[in-house]
């Protein structure tokens, strides 16, 4: 058998797929929501900044449920590990907190809550795409 052959012949074991795919894609979408939030909100003063800062908040929202959503299915039946679930649900709650302070306007508190969600979620993000322990299939 010529070297060749010994490498066509080899069997790889089956693999699954890439359970943590779904949460990066997650983490990246909130992210960038975030972000999309930060730049709307120096856009609150012209005519259609208000709406465009309504429509990402509910985007980011939304985000934010994307990504426990993800968590949840990368740990249960892609039997990675249930952490990100915690970080994602302490997301959801930040951002839970977020849209009522973005309610009742509360900018003293509401903007500064808004720049740790962007680094906690550019952390994450980060963690998961070097394949950290918050995205880590194990």
């Amino acid at each position: 058998m010529t070297t060749t052959d010994r490498a066509t012949t080899t069997a790889r074991p089956a693999t699954k797929p890439d359970s943590s795919t779904f949460v990066r894609v997650a983490i990246a979408l909130q992210t960038l929501a975030i972000f999309f939030q930060a730049v709307t909100a120096g856009v609150l003063l012209s005519h259609h900044g208000e709406l465009l800062h309504g429509v990402g908040a509910r985007v980011m929202y939304g985000a934010s449920m994307l990504y426990v959503l993800a968590a949840v299915l990368a740990w249960r039946p892609g039997g990675a590990s249930p952490r990100p679930i915690l970080f994602a649900s302490g997301f959801l709650v930040l951002a839970s907190v977020q849209v009522v302070l973005g309610i009742l306007r509360v900018p003293s508190v509401h903007v500064p809550l808004g720049v740790v969600m962007f680094g906690l979620s550019v952390l994450a993000l980060g963690r998961a795409l070097s394949g950290g322990s918050a995205a880590r299939a194990e």
